[in-house]
């Protein structure tokens, strides 16, 4: 039987890092505003699907959607004592560089089933101007398959944080926008999971163009 909820101790050190770390910086340091909340079903299995500009994104996601988010991770951060366990704990789960999309699908199913909500850039890689240009199918495909939602996410102004040459974050405003939850795919068919996953993509395009 699948989890409703996250494993107790990540929903734990999940809460530790939003309340010390993320949640003060987000609302402090970038002036952070965020819109619909309420959307977001608070147990169950999920798939957060998003645009991507920074690597400030996951953890402003995750902070904004008031639940843990698992995202993947490249599996050599998983080697590094100390470090593998913790990312581990707050819900990464390791992908191999070059794998077939297959392997990526089956850790996320693997984290849902454990009670996670799942994280997917539909890019998936960042784009300099937050916009979706060439969208996967793959959120698509894990929604089809567990009959989970799937909840477009909008980050506008991340991709400023870090400007070009630069190591430090800038205090640049930042707003999140959360759309409602948009019902999986029935099926595995190609037309439907592109017809799903463009959808998705003009929801988060059309909370991004109401700007700040």
């Amino acid at each position: 039987m699948d989890r409703q909820r996250e494993p107790a101790i990540s929903l734990a050190l999940y809460h530790l890092f939003k309340w010390s770390v993320v949640s003060p910086m987000l609302h402090t340091y970038f002036r952070g505003r965020i819109y619909g909340a309420d959307h977001v079903p608070p147990t169950g299995p999920l798939i957060v699907v998003a645009n991507h500009a920074s690597d400030f994104d996951p953890p402003i996601v995750s902070n904004c959607v008031r639940r843990p988010v698992s995202y993947m991770a490249k599996e050599e951060l998983f080697n590094v004592p100390g470090l593998g366990r913790a990312i581990r704990l707050y819900g990464a789960y390791p992908v191999k560089r070059g794998s077939a999309d297959r392997s990526a699908i089956r850790a996320a199913l693997a984290q849902l089933s454990n009670g996670w909500a799942v994280g997917v850039f539909l890019e998936g890689t960042r784009t300099a101007d937050a916009r979706i240009h060439h969208p996967k199918l793959g959120a698509a495909m894990i929604a089809a398959k567990v009959q989970a939602p799937l909840l477009p996410v909008s980050l506008w102004g991340t991709q400023a944080i870090i400007a070009k040459g630069s190591k430090l974050p800038r205090p640049v405003p930042v707003t999140v926008r959360i759309g409602e939850p948009i019902a999986p795919p029935k099926s595995g068919d190609r037309a439907e999971l592109e017809a799903i996953t463009q959808q998705c993509v003009d929801m988060i395009h059309a909370m991004h163009d109401l700007g700040r």
